[in-house]
């Protein structure tokens, strides 16, 4: 048997994160730097990237970044280009950039609707299409690992008004189960992660809305998520640790998709 310390470690590997400037993404970010992987961060915002970048220097980990905005497809074939170009192969591709919109269905912007159906799924597809035929097909290795949501796995109750967000994620879970099966004979694997109710900037309003403590007390472990408990999953999807780990997705969110929501 091998040895399980070498095979969650990243030296050597190369990522792309996109939305890696801040929230769940730097979080990311942080447990692929700190297991060796050569990175590059993206979002829109160069000062924001810019920040990312000092904050993971200040832990030791070294990082690049390239400023896209994936709902452009334009700047998504860029970002992939760029990428390839920087890094000299992406092994790891970590699809996290996205949006949410909250409004009612019927008086849902149809606007809203077609801008999350682009950043949330679409640009996953061109992103990881790219990166694939350029970079992870040629090197029959690559690890993907899509952002989805507890959202893409049931729908809403009445109490948040995101039916464009709730079907964009779970578009994201059968994309992520379609493109393992189509790529796995290129030896890559694709996986997705289900966050439920972390603090971020997209989760503010809910958070606000329905209450940090009401959201916890739902959930077994009775907690929301933290600035680290996205870390363990997303090192065994990235690395060789998960290797036989295709086509998943896994809710971090302290247990509450196990349960029936309280009568």
């Amino acid at each position: 048997m091998g040895s399980i310390k070498k095979a969650f470690d990243l030296a050597g590997k190369t990522a792309l994160v996109t939305g890696g400037s801040r929230g769940l993404g730097l979080q990311i970010a942080e447990a692929l730097g700190e297991q060796g992987a050569k990175m590059i961060l993206s979002s829109r915002k160069t000062a924001d990237l810019k920040q990312a970048q000092e904050h993971l220097a200040g832990l030791g980990i070294k990082s690049d970044w390239i400023a896209a905005d994936n709902a452009r497809e334009d700047d998504v074939k860029r970002l992939a280009d760029e990428a390839i170009d920087k890094l000299g192969k992406v092994d790891i591709l970590v699809n996290n950039a996205g949006a949410t919109w909250g409004a009612s269905t019927e008086d849902h912007p149809i606007e809203a609707w077609d801008k999350l159906m682009t950043l949330n799924i679409r640009s996953l597809f061109l992103l990881s299409q790219r990166i694939g035929k350029l970079s992870m097909i040629p090197n029959k290795y690559g690890r993907i690992i899509n952002l989805a949501s507890i959202a893409g796995l049931r729908g809403g109750n009445g109490d948040m008004q995101m039916i464009a967000y709730h079907t964009s994620k779970g578009s994201v879970v059968n994309f992520t189960r379609a493109l393992a099966g189509d790529w796995g004979r290129h030896g890559i694997t694709v996986n997705a992660l289900a966050p439920g109710f972390f603090p971020s900037k997209m989760t503010k309003g809910t958070l606000e809305a329905v209450g940090a403590d009401k959201l916890a007390a739902s959930a077994p472990l009775r907690r929301i998520g933290d600035q680290d408990d996205l870390k363990g999953a997303a090192i065994l999807f990235a690395s060789d640790a998960g290797k036989h780990i295709t086509g998943q997705i896994l809710a971090i969110d302290g247990g509450l998709t196990a349960v029936l929501p309280a009568a």
